[in-house]
C-alpha cells in the first residue's frame, strides 16, 4: 500500500528512487522512532520536498494499526478551565507524536451518544473532560483495548482510569481559611450535584465546618453555568440573613456571583460578602476580580494524564489507574484575611496555617 498525499504520480517508490534509497526507507524516514541515519532521513524529506510527497496519516494508520488520534470529549469550553486544559493537552500529546480530536457538547449526561462516531476514527485512547461513559461502554472499550481516562472527574467502576486533585480536602481547607477570617455564616453555590468534584467539594466544605461546630449552610446550585450562577446568586442575596462567606464550586461560576454581589445587591468584597472559588484560572488572577482560589494543577493533571494512556497503549494492558493530586488554596483580595496561616511561595499567598 502506497501512503502518501502527492501530486498527480508521484509514489513513494519514485521518492526512494529519487533519493536513491530503497522504499522501505522513505517509510522509515516518515516514522516516529524508526531506525534510520539522519543523513538518509534528510536525502528522503529533501526528495519528498522537491517531488511534493506527503505521508498519508490515514493510509498509514491501516497498516501500524495505530491512528495516533486520541479522542478528547470535553463537557463545555465556557470554563476557562477546560481552555487551559485542552491546551495542555495538545502540546503533551504532540510531544508524544499524537494528535488530539475534540467533541463537546455533554455537560450533563454520559458521553455514551459521541461513542460510536468517535470510534469511526479509529481512535487510540480517549480522555473524558468531566464527563463520563456508561458502564457498558466503558466495559466495551477495555475489551476493545481502547485506554480511557476521566480527567477532573473519578468513577466508582474500576474499569477506567481518573485524573483529578483532593477536592474533598480542598473544600476543607476552604471551610478552615473562612473560619479563620472570623466569619459565621456559610453558603455554598454547587455545581452539577451529581458530579464527583462537586459532591467531593461540598463534602469537604461540610465536613470542615462541622468540624468548627458548624452545621448549617445556605446552598443553591449553578451547573457550573453563568446564567445559573447568577439566578443562584440573587436568591441567596435576597435572603434576609445571606452569607457572610461563601464558597462557589468554580471560577467561572465565582466570576458571575461576584459581578451579581457589586452590580445588582450593592455588595462590597470582601467587606460584606467574602467569596471564595476553585480551579484557579482566567478571571481569578485579574486584579478586578482577584479571586480567592483552591488551584488545580494543570500542567501536572495533563501529564499524569497522558502518562496512564501511554502506558497503557504501549503496553495493550489496561488497568485502572487513579491518579490524585494536591493543590493549594491561593489567597486574593476576594475574601477577608486570617490573622495566621498564609505563607508566600513563588510570588503567590497561599494559605497553610500549619506553615503559618
Amino acid at each position: 500500500m502506497d501512503i502518501g498525499v502527492r501530486k498527480p504520480g508521484v509514489t513513494s517508490s519514485q521518492v526512494a528512487e529519487h533519493a536513491g534509497v530503497s522504499q522501505s526507507a522513505v517509510s522509515r524516514a516518515f516514522t516516529p522512532g524508526a531506525s534510520i541515519s539522519p543523513k538518509t532521513r534528510q536525502k528522503v524529506l529533501a526528495s519528498a520536498k522537491t517531488l511534493g510527497y506527503r505521508p498519508n496519516a490515514i493510509a498509514r494508520s491501516l497498516i501500524t494499526n495505530r491512528s495516533r488520534i486520541i479522542a478528547v470529549v470535553m463537557a463545555y469550553l465556557e470554563n476557562l478551565f477546560y481552555p487551559d486544559v485542552l491546551e495542555e493537552l495538545g502540546r503533551a500529546l504532540a510531544a508524544e507524536n499524537y494528535h488530539l480530536l475534540l467533541f463537546t457538547g455533554f455537560m450533563d449526561r454520559d458521553s455514551d451518544p459521541v461513542f460510536d462516531q468517535l470510534m469511526q476514527y479509529r481512535v487510540d485512547g480517549i480522555i473524558l473532560a468531566s464527563t463520563s461513559l456508561s458502564s457498558e461502554l466503558s466495559e466495551e472499550c477495555a475489551t476493545a483495548g481502547i485506554p480511557v481516562v476521566l480527567f477532573n472527574r473519578t468513577t466508582e467502576r474500576d474499569a477506567v482510569s481518573s485524573v483529578t486533585t483532593r477536592n474533598r480536602e480542598g473544600g476543607k481547607r476552604i471551610a478552615d481559611f473562612l473560619v479563620a477570617g472570623g466569619h459565621t455564616s456559610f453558603g455554598y453555590i454547587a455545581g452539577l450535584e451529581n458530579s464527583s468534584t462537586n459532591r467531593d467539594r461540598f463534602q469537604g466544605y461540610a465536613e470542615g465546618l462541622a468540624g468548627h461546630g458548624i452545621t448549617e449552610i445556605i446552598v443553591e446550585t449553578g451547573n457550573y453555568s453563568r446564567s445559573e450562577a447568577q439566578d443562584a446568586a440573587r436568591r441567596m442575596f435576597s435572603l434576609t440573613k445571606r452569607p457572610e462567606a461563601l464558597f462557589v464550586a468554580n471560577d467561572h461560576m465565582a466570576v458571575a456571583v461576584m459581578d451579581v454581589a457589586r452590580y445588582e445587591f450593592g455588595l462590597r468584597i470582601p467587606e460584606d460578602i467574602s467569596i471564595v472559588g476553585y480551579d484557579d484560572v482566567g478571571p481569578s488572577t485579574w486584579s478586578s476580580y482577584g479571586i480567592t482560589s483552591m488551584s488545580q494543577p494543570v500542567k501536572r493533571m495533563v501529564e499524569a494524564t497522558v502518562d496512564i494512556l501511554m502506558d497503557q497503549i504501549a503496553s495493550g494492558e489496561i488497568e485502572a489507574e487513579h491518579r490524585i493530586l494536591n493543590g493549594d488554596l491561593v489567597v486574593r483580595s476576594s475574601a477577608r484575611l486570617p490573622q495566621s496561616g498564609i505563607v508566600a511561595r513563588d510570588g503567590q499567598q497561599i494559605y497553610r496555617p500549619r506553615e503559618g
